[in-house]
């Protein structure tokens, strides 16, 4: 309820109080943040990694490490910055954002180094980051939801270093570190994160999971990416390269029409010739036109309209074997042929991910070793055969068996073909 009346509005301001609406924030940021710190006790508590061991050495990170935490420095500078100027709402709704990256990409990708069965470098770098996030993060929360950020710190920071204060509202604010924040760096991943967003909308048009791997992405976003966020593109689109072009003639075409409930109002009775002449003009050039603010001119019964972009519908028509979408000036193409190579890693994906999920629901340990079994299709067994030490080394079987059921059963049906999956501990 605190957190809820600090997010919602200016305390000024009225304030509709409603439970549902109260359970929301809570989901959006005290849950987000809450099942992030749960991913690092478990994984810190598996390894017994101990914080104090070791330091946090910028010039080791990589570059999502040094991106959130830049972005954790920028937001404690924020924060600090709108408290004394009593912005309270402003504040927590920054700290929100910052706590949906954190887990929904920061956290997201970052998850196989956790995993990593040798404490390497990058796994240390990976617990120190998130340790020092959440750190940094319980004392920024303390005047916000203070029970949630005392629990927090009671046991990431107070189990691991008994030097540390009693509590987290006796510890000092957080002070920016302005040697970690990276303005160019924040740039370039959030042009990172836009070309996501339109490439997982790209799959989504063309109904392609995301497990199955494609060939190229295709991108109009102005300067090119370092090859660094390149690499981080196509890992999370699970696409293989990255192309850029500058005309989207070549995957797209436009086509417009008025929008009868704003042009109408607008333009009376010439509506109906707008309706015959804007199909029939370069659709492609007007929206080009219209992305760099320019409107439309035409002229109809010797009046000349301007038309806006907001006045018209733009349809998109896609080329054959491509899927584009686009926001703005950027525009993200994908090529939607698949080669038998990427079909058949597509269905070691899809069984990876359904062995991982039968091992979560048979409460197995991480680092259980287990036998799979697999019956009900002669295309799965084969792609067994073919990729078992890719699949094995994954889900940490030390068996696969396609001849015969045991363990903990499920059916499934995989691109299409039905089978039936068991799993059991060795």
């Amino acid at each position: 309820v605190r957190w809820y009346f600090y997010s919602n509005s200016s305390p000024w301001l009225p304030s509709r109080f409603y439970e549902e609406a109260v359970s929301e924030f809570q989901r959006k940021f005290m849950g987000t943040l809450w099942n992030t710190y749960a991913f690092y006790i478990l994984y810190a508590d598996i390894d017994k990694f101990d914080p104090t061991k070791y330091k946090l050495e910028k010039d080791k990170l990589n570059i999502m490490d040094k991106w959130v935490l830049s972005r954790l420095n920028i937001l404690v500078k924020k924060v600090d910055e709108n408290l004394e100027n009593y912005r309270i709402t402003e504040s927590s709704r920054i700290i929100q954002d910052f706590v949906d990256d954190l887990s929904n990409w920061y956290v997201r990708r970052s998850r196989e180094r956790f995993w990593a069965s040798a404490m390497t470098q990058d796994k240390i770098n990976a617990f120190m980051t998130l340790y020092t996030v959440l750190e940094t993060m319980s004392k920024l929360c303390a005047p916000f939801v203070p029970f949630m950020g005392e629990a927090i710190y009671q046991n990431v920071v107070r189990t691991v270093d008994k030097a540390a204060e009693e509590s987290v509202h006796l510890c000092d604010f957080p002070k920016v570190n302005l040697d970690y924040i990276d303005e160019e760096m924040g740039y370039n991943m959030d042009k990172v994160l836009k070309i996501v967003t339109l490439g997982r909308a790209c799959r989504n048009t063309g109904n392609l999971k995301n497990r199955q791997p494609l060939a190229n992405l295709y991108v109009k976003a102005g300067k090119e990416l370092p090859e660094i966020y390149k690499n981080v593109v196509l890992e999370e689109l699970n696409i293989k390269e990255l192309n850029y072009f500058e005309n989207a003639n070549e995957f797209v075409s436009y086509k417009l029409k008025p929008d009868r409930k704003v042009a109408g109002p607008k333009y009376g009775k010439m509506l109906n010739v707008l309706v015959e002449i804007l199909p029939n003009i370069d659709g492609n050039k007007a929206v080009e036109e219209f992305e760099k603010g320019i409107p439309l001119s035409i002229t109809v019964e010797s009046t000349v309209i301007q038309l806006l972009k907001e006045d018209v519908i733009i349809e998109t028509t896609q080329k054959e074997g491509f899927v584009a979408v686009s926001e703005g000036e950027t525009v993200v193409a994908i090529d939607t042929k698949l080669t038998e190579a990427l079909i058949d890693e597509g269905f070691v994906r899809e069984l990876i991910s359904k062995i991982q999920s039968m091992r979560k629901e048979a409460n197995f340990e991480i680092t259980d070793n287990i036998k799979v079994y697999c019956i009900g299709s002669h295309k799965i067994a084969e792609v067994f055969e073919k990729y078992a030490t890719e699949i094995s080394k994954d889900v940490l079987a030390k068996n696969i068996d396609t001849q015969s059921i045991s363990g903990f059963k499920k059916e499934w049906n995989i691109n299409g073909y039905d089978v039936t999956m068991g799993v059991e501990k060795v």
